[in-house]
């Protein structure tokens, strides 16, 4: 399971970063509307939350003394090399903690805002927090390219064509995540 968790977050990562490669600069900071987040805002709270959970994990309440989640959400990061460095600071963090579980890890409790969670209840909810937001800083990405934007799944009008390159695959060779 667990090898199979990883590679399923090695997809949403890279969801994020195929986005970044699409975009300019300043593109990364636009806030569509009043109120909203841009995707460097996103990936600030993203990297808050994933060091703050996920160090020292197994011994200390996810919740963090030293994170200020409130600040995760003003825009301070100025350069695209600062925000990848938050992203890939984030990951890291996150995937370590993942790499480091074993099998009987996984129904152990901790604990996030004094809530416990067995591991993989904690895990999936991470999953679930960080793909939502991956799904944002995505559609953002289609927003601000609009006609200019790279798929990053199947194209509009191509399902047929998709199936039919799938199909023609022998059955057993391909892995889920690879279709997502």
């Amino acid at each position: 399971m667990l090898a199979n968790l990883l590679k399923l977050l090695q997809y949403y990562k890279g969801l994020g970063e195929s986005t970044f490669e699409q975009l300019e600069e300043e593109e990364l900071f636009l806030e569509p509307a009043d109120g909203s987040n841009s995707i460097s805002v996103i990936v600030k709270h993203l990297w808050g939350n994933m060091t703050s959970r996920w160090t020292n994990f197994l011994t200390e309440d996810g919740e963090k003394s030293w994170r200020d989640r409130d600040a995760e959400f003003e825009s301070s990061i100025t350069s695209r090399v600062e925000l990848m460095e938050k992203w890939d600071q984030g990951w890291k963090v996150f995937l370590n903690a993942i790499k480091e579980l074993k099998n009987e890890d996984l129904e152990k409790t901790v604990y996030i805002r004094n809530e416990g969670h067995t591991v993989i209840d904690a895990i999936h909810r991470q999953v679930a927090h960080y793909s939502y937001h991956i799904g944002q800083i995505v559609y953002l990405g289609k927003i601000i390219k609009g006609e200019d934007w790279d798929c990053l799944s199947i194209p509009r009008n191509k399902s047929e064509d998709y199936n039919r390159k799938k199909f023609a695959i022998e059955v057993g060779q391909r892995y889920f995540t690879d279709d997502l």
